[in-house]
């Protein structure tokens, strides 16, 4: 899993529809996830810190959730499946734990809410991010290239001897 912020809201400009931005903590990656108007403004509330003058769906989850002396542990975004999003909340009560399946833009609105960190499936990250930092990754794969290029047989071989048949137990 890998760690997320979130960067941002912004506008498709095409059809000009909310996207919520999240850049991993190396900023090298972003995974954009198309939101509902509501859910824009709910996030951009949360990122600016603005409270309304009655609670509103995402205040009264934290509120429930402070009330019941629960806590949001985490929230993780762990699937992609026909171009649908999927997330967790999970929650903490003492020593019970439970998971509830949630929209993403859901969970993240109540994340920035409790300041629970937002964490996305590597799975998700290859089939949905977009690089943010072109140059970092090209010099990762010419490292990656070069130490690649450098391995000899030699260095597949054993250290210290040979492994004997009677080492492993049967």
């Amino acid at each position: 899993m890998i760690e997320m912020k979130v960067a941002g809201i912004a506008l498709d400009a095409i059809s000009r529809n909310p996207v919520v931005l999240l850049r991993d903590t190396a900023d090298r990656r972003a995974l954009p996830i198309y939101i509902g108007q509501d859910q824009a403004k709910s996030i951009i509330s949360a990122l600016e810190n603005q409270q309304a003058p009655r609670p509103l769906t995402h205040d009264l989850f934290v509120n429930l959730l402070e009330d019941w002396d629960m806590s949001l542990e985490r929230v993780v975004i762990h699937a992609l499946r026909d171009n649908t999003f999927y997330a967790l909340l999970t929650l903490v009560q003492g020593e019970l734990r439970k998971e509830l399946d949630a929209r993403p833009s859901d969970a993240i609105a109540i994340a920035l809410r409790t300041d629970a960190p937002i964490w996305v499936m590597e799975e998700v990250i290859a089939d949905a991010s977009i690089p943010v930092d072109r140059d970092a990754d090209e010099a990762e794969k010419r490292a990656f290239k070069a130490f690649i290029d450098s391995l000899s047989p030699a260095d597949f071989t054993q250290r210290g001897g040979s492994i004997s048949n009677d080492t492993y137990e049967s």
